[in-house]
């Protein structure tokens, strides 16, 4: 048994499944999508940050401009700022909707039980965090309900955060993006919240000049096993367009 199906079996989705080459290349065609601004502009914040700073500041500055950030309500009850972790020149870069309740104590992006669930799609991959990888959210700043419970997060602070992931991706320049989940799928595409993961899925779609394959949430998997074989059929996808555009570039 190889190292891949010893991974593969311990997701319990068993052996890889591959596209044809030519479905492949159809899918890969540029398709009629909107570009990388996907949500509509918000008015100008309060936070000495605006939009043109932060379009215009290196991985530092970015970093600090959202350890410290206000610019919606998600800092008054954060405990940290996840601004996301990896290699900052990631051929690949997943995005999620936003940090829990671990994230939020540790600072770091996919802990828990649903990292360690990443961690092992990104083993069947050949890739691991810090390697080739960027992993981050929608919001850096864990959403919560009237009860203390994360939630997912809103279109407003969705768009308040959205110039920071922005800047992240054209300082990474990743050559594929992952969307991890409904909330990340539908932010990134500007597609309508109240569409199924399942309708994106098994496409290649486009953020502006970059290819985004849309896959389940970690955490929607640790609940749904059923679901695992068909997110190691997207993650397929993925690797098999993303050597495409390492190809083309």
């Amino acid at each position: 048994m190889t190292r891949r199906d010893q991974l593969l079996g311990a997701l319990e989705i068993g052996p890889q499944w591959t596209r044809r080459q030519a479905d492949l290349q159809a899918d890969f065609a540029p398709m009629a999508q909107s570009p990388g601004a996907p949500i509509a502009d918000q008015p100008a914040s309060a936070d000495r940050h605006t939009d043109a700073d932060i379009a215009a500041m290196d991985w530092d500055a970015l970093q600090a401009a959202v350890a410290t950030c206000t610019r919606c309500d998600l800092c008054r009850s954060r405990t940290r700022t996840v601004f996301g972790s990896g290699d900052p020149k990631a051929a690949w870069l997943f995005v999620g909707e936003g940090p829990g309740r671990n994230e939020d104590q540790q600072g770091e992006p996919f802990v828990g039980p649903a990292g360690k669930l990443l961690d092992n799609m990104l083993a069947a991959m050949s890739l691991r965090r810090g390697r080739d990888v960027f992993i981050t959210n929608i919001v850096k700043c864990r959403p919560t309900d009237a009860t203390g419970k994360d939630r997912a997060p809103t279109p407003e602070e969705a768009a308040a955060c959205r110039p920071y992931l922005q800047r992240q991706i054209a300082l990474i320049q990743p050559q594929i993006l992952v969307a991890l989940g409904k909330v990340a799928a539908v932010t990134l595409l500007a597609r309508d919240p109240g569409i199924a993961v399942s309708s994106l899925r098994g496409t290649v779609h486009r953020y502006g000049p970059l290819p985004l394959v849309v896959t389940y949430h970690p955490a929607y998997l640790l609940r749904a096993l059923v679901d695992k074989r068909k997110a190691w059929e997207d993650l397929c996808l993925a690797m098999e367009t993303r050597t495409i555009a390492a190809g083309a570039g």
